[in-house]
Formats: C-alpha cells, structure tokens, sequence
C-alpha cells in the first residue's frame, strides 16, 4: 500500500493529460507515493491517450460525468493510501511540490488539510484565481483569497509566504489524510461542481480542524478547464452551491441574517449583469435560488449532522466584515488592507 496517492479527476482533457501528466510524473517519484488518474466518463480519447502514453499510471474509470465533488468521492473510494492529494488536471507542478504538504500533515494531526500557494500558469508571477495563497470567506459567505479579491488578483511579492491557518484550501491542490476526508463525509456530490471544497472545509474547521496554506510548495494553475469563467452555468453553480452551503453550515441565527442580506446582494449582482447586456448570467443567479429553495428540504439532515457534530462555533479564519463593502466601497483590493 502506498502511503501517498495523487489523483487527478479528468473529464474530457486529454490534452491536458499529454501537457501537465509528465511533470507531475517527474515532481512526484517517491517509493511510497503513486499518481492516479481517475477518467470521470470522459467522451473524448483521454482512455486512448493515458493507455498509449502513461500506461504504468493506475487508471480508474468511472461510468460516467459525476462532477468535481461526486466523481473525486468514488474516485477516492478506490484508492487506500493514508495521504491524498486532489489534484487538477491543468495544475503544473514544480520540484518537491508534494513533500512539504505531507510532512506538515504528520507533524500536526490537528490539521485536515493542506494547500500550496497557487500561481497562475499564464503569468506565473501572479496569484491565480482559484486558491492564490489561501482562502478565507466573509460574513456573508462570499469567498476571497490570500492575492486575489474578487478578481482583482495580485503579484507574488512574497507577500504571503508565511504558513498561515485559512478558512479554505483549493481542491485545485488539496492534501488531506484520507482518514479526515472521509470522516468528514468528503466532497457534496449534489454540488456537482464549485463550493464544494469550501464547504468540506468549513466542516472541517467546525468539527475542531485547521486548514493550513503552506507557500513554501508552489504549483501553477491554469483555471477554468472545465467550465470557461463566462459560462452561465459556473455562474448559477456558483450561486447555487454558496447559498447550499450556507445553509448547511451556519449557526441558525446568523442563517436568518445571512440569506436576507444575500437576496438583496444576489439580486444587485443579477442587476449588474442585465445592464452588461449578460441575460443568460442573470437568468443564472435566478435559475440559483429557485434551485437552491428546491433542494433545500433534501439538505435539512445534512444540516442537522453538520451542527451536531460542530464543536467550534466561533471560526476565527470567517472574517466578520463584508468583502464586498470593503471591495466597492472602501476601494480595498488587496487581502492585507482587509485582513492585516
């Protein structure tokens, strides 16, 4: 058995199979590490391609498309190392990338998960979009990273090279004992897809973890590979799962507080969109919340689980202000004038 597994969940990226696999390949050779490469129902010839030109790499076949979160849970169903690593197929790897990531997790069994600093592959001296240095959420759920507001993003002055405790860690680089991922119930699948690493790890935090960043691994991301950032779908999954989310997670009182405040900013946001000209996108935030009311009953016994089993209710890393007022209103665009 393996005491460290890498799985790279891939649908229909079979280019970036044949582009980023190698690296990944040469950054992690360990005797007690292996990759995996889990094929979520692809329909292109990424099969053919890791079979021609990766054959030694253990190849899971999953079905058909489960989505990020459901597709990584059988995935991972199938995999018994003690370590794992979530690992995006459009993530570029540097040396000695994994190793800093594991030996933190054996050092401190008090933390669930841990992430690299995250930096853009097209420009590698800027932060990127999905996890930048660490993630963090606001009042009002609204995500926000370590390098990058909303999407204002920042260059990598070394700014952020000190570990810190985060609110969340990407699932683009996720290392986690395999023993807390499942404990904790693993990724939603009814998310399908965006959120749900969020609210992995707000449960997580709940249940008395730390989620950890540690800059002094750096990986490099393209972002985007399977939903482009325009789409009107990643808007309404957006939407969708950060308000599922929230309701799953939150106190009952801050609950109420939360999803009134949310109406009015969702609808202010579906607003913006319209007078863009962006229709679909605004029909998307709308398409969200009819969604979300609907699937709210089915997510009732989650939400009960989740607060019967939190024993730390006054998360430190949840910043208590607004992000979006700081953002707009106070011309913030930087995580250090938010969070000194």
């Amino acid at each position: 058995m393996k005491k460290i597994s890498v799985v790279i969940l891939n649908w229909n990226g079979a280019k970036l199979l044949k582009q980023f696999l190698p690296a990944v390949l040469i950054h992690t050779q360990a005797e007690d590490c292996e990759v995996v490469v889990a094929d979520n129902g692809s329909s292109d010839n990424s099969v053919e391609v890791m079979k021609q030109n990766f054959p030694d790499v253990r190849l899971i076949l999953l079905d058909k498309n489960y989505g990020f979160a459901e597709g990584y849970n059988r995935a991972l169903q199938q995999v018994d190392s003690k370590y794992i690593v979530l690992l995006n197929s459009d993530v570029e790897t540097s040396p000695n990338w994994v190793n800093p990531l594991v030996e933190h997790l054996k050092r401190n069994r008090d933390t669930a998960a841990v992430q690299p600093k995250i930096l853009s592959y097209t420009n590698k001296s800027m932060f990127e979009y999905a996890g930048a240095a660490g993630g963090f959420i606001d009042r009002y759920g609204y995500p926000f990273c370590r390098g990058r507001i909303l999407h204002e993003l920042e260059e990598d002055k070394g700014q952020y090279d000190r570990p810190i405790e985060i609110f969340w860690a990407t699932g683009a680089c996720l290392c986690m004992r395999r023993d807390d991922y499942m404990e904790a119930g693993g990724l939603d699948g009814d998310f399908f897809a965006h959120m749900e690493e969020i609210d992995l790890c707000w449960r997580l935090l709940a249940r008395g973890k730390k989620i950890v960043c540690l800059p002094q691994s750096t990986v490099y991301h393209v972002g985007g590979a399977s939903l482009d950032s325009e789409s009107p779908r990643k808007v309404h999954l957006n939407f969708r799962n950060n308000l599922l989310m929230i309701y799953k997670n939150a106190a009952l009182i801050q609950l109420v507080e939360i999803l009134s405040i949310r109406l009015a900013l969702d609808t202010a946001a579906a607003s913006h969109f319209m007078i863009k000209g962006k229709w679909e996108h605004a029909k998307a935030v709308g398409s969200a919340y009819l969604d979300f009311i609907k699937m709210t009953p089915a997510f009732k016994e989650k939400r009960k689980i989740n607060r019967e089993k939190t024993v730390q209710k006054n998360i430190s890393q949840l910043y208590k202000g607004s992000m979006l007022f700081d953002f707009y209103f106070r011309r913030k665009r930087k995580f250090s004038e938010i969070i000194k």
